[in-house]
């Protein structure tokens, strides 16, 4: 086989085809050889009737290096805000598919359709990776918000027609118009900014796209610092009001500015925190007003090297604390539940990148890694930590210099850090290009393993400057050990494992023992020569001014007894992917329970799915007929409990339909699966036989209706609903 053209081949299509063709003829005139133009079926089918064997890959190809000095694995993280829009398009996608799955596909309104199509063209191997030039990736990012605008409309919809008391399933055009707020990351919610005085209250309706009961803690920006929280009892529930940070405030005004064309009107003082809990499949509803019981205002204080509150600060309100020393650095983490304790600090350094004018010409670019050295980044010290504390979570805030802001959060209620970080812009006017990583280091004994996700599934265990199926010599110690991060990464030492997960895909590593980093931001100056022929030098500009990007994002942090991290690691972790849904609404005085339902499950109220399984897809197709994904979470031997086998009720799924056919088809729902089986091709393996042998679910019984998932599998099934014994959802 001859693969055919590459990039930028095919822009001479006519030139192209008319040399292959002769060539073709030529060859086959010979006669010795057939040449045809193929495909990878035919391809495929060939190689299968030699009836020979072939080696059993089971690990990937990463890091993958073209010539000595040129790791691909620069664009792990290249263009991190795009990545993390992609994350948030997938999650918010998701959510929106069932929203519409509840209230039934419209014929002609608004559905998810657009947001689908953009998210795929976002999977492209120079999309959602970074590599393309910045006004591909414009469009990228234009398209994705065009389908969002669309799925935004669709979400209201829904979330009006289910709030409001009496909607049927084919409901279109409630009433209520619930406004969501996707540019609140930066502190911007126009409806959480409106006067809330005369009895006006601000709606705010909770979505759970998981398919188990969640609690987590919220945070909206609010005006007033008299805040009241209620929940959809009419109970005042424990909230707390959190400052703003000035970084946070700049972030807002100049990027609010920079997205829509106008300033702000108003900007809000503090963020009101408080705890949420919300069905499967379902919505809560609380509500803000200002009375004269106000949110608990944490208290602020302020750490210095001399010690102004203490030589070591603590914070943590619940089984979590961390420990400061007196210079504003972290230097333990111990969990009086499971007794966990560990030295460790955090750091930020910064490789420079190489700009090529070496004896080896390669640079660093947007996709590829290569530093010229390293430089640790010292807190500046003239701005002390500001320390946070309140009832519901415990706040450090930290400049760590000019273009890096921090906030660590421990919760009261929950057992892992929150990391937040504002970046950029990264400063090149040493025309150095600059890579920017966080690490964790430890004293924990790795022995050079660190394990990686694959795609958010299974974990590969990876080796420093090692390869189970090769021998390798790694010219670069840094960039030849960086593998890609979609969910998490973690360490372990015998009695325990640190894990950190991320809320986009970036590159990381473990280059030293008991470390472990993660590259946050790149701006670099040269291209690398892989095709994109633009440097990697993102920037935003307002009223004709530019400046490098700059980004805010989040990472998480547990440190688990030895074999107990992967509960963490795969129940936040669907967390991370299926975030919380808000939409907000105003209530002027009444009584929002007389007009509207506060909570709602689309599940049976007394069933969740089991822990160890995710609903991937629930989706109302064009047909009427019902997409639906199952997947078991774990892999086999991965958690003593939670690898077994699984089962889900469909009758306790879908409590208020009757299922008239199901079918279970391939994991793309193209073919049934019946008939996929019969066709799949069954190839001699070389060498010993697989240790494992494959378990998988057994076939479904449409009386029953009860699937069943073995460690890693997805299932995936169309569904019709008998809608003439169907009752209505509400």
């Amino acid at each position: 086989m001859f693969t055919m053209g590459t990039d930028f081949k095919y822009q001479y299509a006519e030139s192209w085809f008319r040399q292959m063709d002769k060539l073709i003829h030529y060859v086959n005139k010979d006669g010795r050889v057939n040449a045809l133009y193929s495909t990878p079926s035919i391809y495929t089918d060939a190689k299968f009737s030699t009836n020979e064997p072939w080696p059993l890959k089971t690990n990937d190809f990463f890091p993958y290096a073209d010539n000595p000095n040129a790791y691909w694995t620069g664009y792990f993280t290249s263009r991190p805000a795009l990545k993390r829009y992609v994350r948030m398009m997938s999650g918010y996608y998701l959510a929106a598919r069932q929203l519409e799955f509840f209230i039934g596909r419209s014929k002609s309104g608004s559905t998810t359709d657009s947001l689908g199509d953009a998210l795929a063209l976002a999977q492209h191997h120079d999309a959602v990776t970074g590599t393309e030039k910045q006004h591909v990736a414009n469009d990228y990012a234009k398209r994705l918000s065009i389908g969002y605008k669309k799925a935004e409309e669709l979400v209201s919809t829904s979330l009006g027609c289910l709030s409001e008391s009496g909607s049927n399933s084919r409901c279109s055009s409630p009433t209520t118009k619930f406004v969501q707020c996707p540019l609140l990351n930066i502190t911007y919610c126009p409806p959480s900014e409106m006067n809330l005085s005369q009895g006006k209250s601000l709606v705010v309706l909770v979505y759970n796209s998981l398919g188990w009961k969640r609690e987590d803690v919220l945070r909206i920006p609010v005006m007033s610092d008299s805040i009241v929280v209620h929940d959809s009892e009419g109970r005042e529930i424990e909230s707390q009001l959190l400052p703003i940070a000035n970084a946070s405030s700049h972030l807002r005004d100049r990027h609010v500015k920079a997205y829509l064309g106008t300033s702000p009107a108003a900007s809000p003082k503090f963020w009101v925190a408080f705890p949420a809990s919300v069905a499967p499949l379902g919505f809560s509803t609380y509500f803000i007003s200002i009375g004269k019981r106000s949110a608990s205002i944490s208290s602020t204080s302020t750490l210095n090297s001399q010690g102004s509150e203490s030589r070591n600060l603590q914070v943590g309100q619940g089984r979590l604390k961390l420990q400061y020393d007196a210079a504003g650095a972290l230097s333990q983490y111990s969990d009086s539940k499971t007794q966990v304790e560990a030295n460790f600090e955090q750091k930020y350094k910064y490789y420079l990148g190489q700009d090529g004018s070496g004896d080896d010409p390669q640079a660093s670019g947007a996709y590829i890694f290569r530093p010229k050295g390293v430089v640790p980044i010292k807190t500046d010290g003239q701005v002390p930590p500001t320390i946070l504390r309140g009832p519901i979570l415990d706040e450090v805030h930290q400049q760590i210099n000019p273009w890096i802001y921090q906030i660590t959060r421990v919760y009261k209620g929950k057992d892992y850090v929150e990391t937040e970080f504002i970046v950029g812009p990264i400063p090149v006017d040493d025309e150095n290009g600059k890579e920017l990583s966080t690490e964790i280091i430890t004293s924990m004994a790795t022995n050079k393993t660190f394990y990686t996700d694959s795609s958010g599934r299974d974990f590969i265990k990876r080796v420093r400057d090692y390869r189970s199926e090769w021998k390798i010599e790694v010219n670069q110690p840094v960039a030849g050990n960086y593998y890609p991060i979609n969910l998490g990464i973690y360490v372990e030492d015998g009695s325990k494992e640190l894990s950190i997960l991320v809320d986009r895909s970036v590159g990381g590593s473990s280059i030293k023992d008991g470390q472990i980093e993660l590259m946050l931001h790149r701006r670099l100056l040269n291209d690398d020569g892989r095709g994109v022929a633009e440097a990697l030098d993102e920037k935003v500009c307002l009223d004709d001014q530019c400046e490098g990007l700059v980004i805010e994002g989040k990472y998480y942090l547990k440190i688990d007894p030895q074999g107990d991290g992967a509960r963490w690691r795969r129940t936040f972790g669907q967390e991370l992917y299926s975030p919380l849904l808000l939409a907000f609404a105003e209530k002027d005085g009444g009584n929002w329970g007389n007009s509207h339902v506060s909570s709602f499950s689309g599940m049976d109220p007394t069933y969740s799915l089991p822990e160890n399984v995710a609903l991937l897809t629930l989706e109302e197709l064009e047909d009427g007929s019902v997409l639906l994904r199952l997947a078991h979470l774990y892999e086999a031997g991965e958690h003593k409990d939670l690898s077994a086998p699984a089962s889900v009720d469909l009758k306790r799924v879908f409590p208020d339909k009757k299922i008239g056919k199901i079918i279970e088809t391939s994991l793309s729902a193209n073919q049934e699966r019946a008939a996929m089986e019969k066709k799949r091709l069954k190839w001699k393996v070389a060498g010993p036989p697989p240790k494992e042998n494959v378990v998988r679910g057994g076939p479904l019984d449409p009386s029953k209706l009860v699937v069943e998932l073995a460690p890693m599998e997805i299932r995936t099934f169309v569904i019709n609903f008998d809608h003439r014994l169907a009752a209505h959802p509400m």
